[in-house]
């Protein structure tokens, strides 16, 4: 889950670079064959993970030694910086010194199965019934599932209720709307409309909504459909509905930008909800972000963790682990980590629930219905063309370029031209 203490960009902009399949594949970390429980019951298990907020380490570490008393062991868990982990693993798997159960942010989990560094989930037992199509596909590498999901996260539209009633303004639920409501709620010291643009994963998890929703595709970035979306952003800068400094803005920004009523709307995630939460004076409401036309569905990005449980030479370790894994996915407590970080629990049925009994996720909920895996499609190829969104988008929003020509560089970058 994302936390305000945590800046997304760390999870959803791991650029893994063409060294980690070396490194993993030289290390022969899967080679391991042995129990490793000759000399006694297994009583103990290591995980990694990057939760390295204080009060977020607390509740997860809580959780962690709930479902390893129910497992019959204690989980001894290690929460590195987020830019760490990555460097952590390979540095572990040369010295085949992987935890027992690896948490990793849900794009680069292909990245490090594709080393063979992971184990199918399957041949655990684990129970994946439940879990949304979206969600699922983002812990699976060639057809096999290695990691899951107990919460994820998208994005939404936010906006103050306070000044859309003031402008007359209704929650504009298609672009032309949105553009129509931007342009009315813009005046002297506000825009309209706010959105993360920087140059890093952080500026592309936010322009997938409009490019997915308009029948974009990451396979091929230089379509009308990607030129149409990136269109619709260089207008709310052109127009003066939105602020040219998004091109440097972080969702963190975003957000102090939206408490401080400097924008009336913005795009961003549930992780913001503590703190708006506090701020008493500000009536917000959350809504699907628009779509091109009425009637459509937005297709999100899945943010989030997947559970894993590395290769080693002990099947013991392997199997505790499993059931670890397997109850940090229960629907028991998938709803109780959804309410502790404001996330959406990864079983459909589960997550109805929450949006019942937490409104102010209901949007966050529906949105996770048709929300998509960043490498459902590119698999491991997903991070260049990551790289050429971002790119196309600063190029555009700056007018360097046009949308066209800003998408058909892109294009090169995704295929490495």
């Amino acid at each position: 889950m994302i936390s305000p203490a945590r800046p997304p960009a760390r999870r959803i902009a791991a650029l893994l670079t063409g060294t980690l399949t070396l490194v993993l594949a030289a290390t022969g970390c899967g080679g391991g064959t042995g129990d490793g429980s000759a000399t006694g019951k297994i009583t103990s298990i290591t995980a990694l993970d990057y939760y390295t907020d204080k009060a977020e380490h607390a509740q997860w570490d809580e959780m962690l030694t709930a479902c390893g008393k129910a497992a019959g062991v204690r989980v001894e868990q290690t929460s590195v910086p987020g830019a760490s982990l990555i460097p952590k693993v390979l540095q572990q798997a040369s010295s085949r010194t992987l935890p027992d159960l690896l948490m990793l942010d849900n794009p680069d989990m292909q990245q490090i199965a594709q080393t063979g560094a992971l184990t199918p989930l399957d041949q655990y037992g684990i129970n994946s019934g439940g879990f949304a199509k979206g969600i699922l596909s983002a812990g699976t590498y060639k057809g096999k599932v290695y990691g899951l999901a107990p919460t994820v996260s998208t994005i939404a539209l936010i906006y103050n209720k306070d000044m859309l009633s003031e402008a007359g303004v209704a929650v504009p639920r298609t672009w032309d709307e949105l553009k129509a409501a931007a342009a009315k709620l813009t005046r002297s010291g506000r825009y309209g409309m706010a959105v993360d643009a920087n140059a890093t994963f952080e500026g592309t998890w936010q322009f997938l909504p409009f490019l997915w929703s308009n029948g974009g595709d990451e396979k091929q970035l230089d379509t009308p459909q990607a030129a149409q979306a990136l269109q619709l952003w260089v207008d709310l800068v052109k127009s003066g509905s939105m602020s040219k400094s998004v091109l440097n803005w972080t969702q963190a920004d975003v957000h102090d930008q939206f408490i401080a009523g400097k924008t009336a709307m913005m795009i961003n995630g549930p992780w913001r909800i503590p703190a708006l939460n506090k701020a008493k004076k500000l009536h917000w409401g959350v809504a699907p972000i628009p779509v091109p036309r009425t009637g459509q569905t937005p297709v999100t990005p899945l943010g989030g963790e997947v559970w894993t449980v590395p290769q080693s030479a002990s099947k013991a370790r392997q199997k505790k682990a499993a059931q670890v894994l397997a109850c940090l996915n229960d629907s028991t407590n998938m709803l109780t980590l959804a309410k502790q970080h404001f996330t959406v629990p990864s079983r459909s049925a589960v997550a109805s629930q929450h949006a019942e009994q937490v409104p102010s996720m209901a949007a966050f909920v529906k949105s996770v219905e048709a929300a998509r895996a960043r490498t459902n499609k590119l698999g491991v190829k997903w991070p260049k063309a990551a790289t050429g969104i971002y790119t196309a988008i600063q190029s555009a929003l700056t007018g360097e370029q046009t949308p066209e020509e800003a998408l058909r560089h892109a294009q090169q970058i995704a295929a490495g031209n």
